[in-house]
């Protein structure tokens, strides 16, 4: 839907959302309605205030509006924004759990979640869309229902909304830790301990744009990594992590920067002979757990390792 710089409140298709601002100290208008709808990107916000789609105490406003405690917020919300060239592709899912608002899937290694230049299909998204057919336009234009990514080579469980109102409720539990993730993988070497954490710092790595690597406390973005060691096999070792944040390649980045890197992983890895073929590297989100977005209800996933990872596990405990 285009929006115009006119006055277009009520006009139209949409749905009227009303919120009262009750925070003891002010803050802008648009900052705050970024935290209250997480599924909507700042420059999208700012385009629906500009576009005279959110009232304040029923007066337009602007984009640096002080909200006061009591202020009513009305937003005309339009309809989602159509998937321009977004198709659905049929696709063998493994589900692990759906209804009406929430499905719950083990992605297999190899799978891109959502479409980027030069991958405009073979998606996990486009299978999405064949699968949920009233699935597109949730969280914009690319990015129906994603609530969290995987790479393309970690396999695991993901947990995909199929309703706006799901949407906005899992991208909460996953900002405010509510929802826990747990992952499995085999490491290069063994740590010195049975467990502990990693913190640091994770920002693009500038020699390689492809890659992120542990920075300066001034720049990049705060990261933390919980990890137990599982199983030692010789020169490998199997490790439980449990994200604190959800950085791009945040595990594979920290256990790199510890050197004790992903076996198999193409990108941070440091051997290429691996002990047996691997169909990506060896990190699997075993475990998901959440509260379901509608009814309240405590829900935990779990995915069986990939049959290239049980494998892998195999040829170790022989050596």
């Amino acid at each position: 839907m285009e929006l115009n710089n006119q006055n277009s409140f009520g006009i139209g298709e949409g749905e009227l959302i009303e919120i009262i601002y009750e925070l003891p100290l002010p803050m802008r208008l648009d900052r705050w309605l970024v935290s209250k709808r997480p599924e909507q990107s700042r420059a999208r916000i700012q385009h629906f205030i500009n576009s005279g789609l959110v009232l304040v105490n029923y007066k337009t406003a602007k984009a640096k509006t002080p909200l006061k405690n009591g202020d009513n917020v009305q937003i005309w919300m339009p309809p989602p924004e159509p998937l321009v060239y977004l198709k659905p592709e049929k696709m063998d899912l493994e589900i692990l759990f759906e209804d009406e608002h929430i499905i719950v899937i083990n992605k297999q290694s190899g799978l891109i979640v959502h479409p980027a230049p030069g991958h405009k299909s073979g998606t996990l998204v486009n299978g999405l869309l064949f699968h949920c057919k009233d699935l597109p336009g949730i969280n914009g234009k690319l990015r129906p229902g994603i609530v969290h990514r995987l790479d393309k080579d970690t396999s695991g469980c993901m947990v995909v909304a199929k309703s706006q109102e799901a949407l906005v409720n899992l991208q909460k539990q996953i900002k405010e830790k509510i929802a826990s993730r747990e992952y499995i993988a085999v490491i290069h070497g063994a740590p010195n301990s049975e467990e502990g954490q990693i913190v640091g710092n994770i920002g693009r790595d500038k020699l390689n744009r492809l890659k992120y690597k542990v920075v300066e406390e001034t720049s990049g973005r705060y990261a933390c990594t919980y990890w137990k060691l599982e199983e030692r096999f010789g020169n490998y070792s199997l490790m439980s992590f449990k994200l604190d944040t959800g950085r791009t390649h945040q595990i594979r980045v920290h256990c790199a920067h510890i050197n004790h890197p992903i076996v198999g992983d193409p990108l941070y890895g440091r051997c290429k002979k691996l002990p047996c073929k691997l169909d990506g590297q060896a990190l699997h989100a075993i475990k998901l757990g959440l509260i379901h977005p509608i009814n309240g209800k405590e829900m935990i996933f779990e995915s069986e390792l990939p049959l290239d990872f049980q494998k892998l596990l195999s040829v170790l405990k022989v050596k």
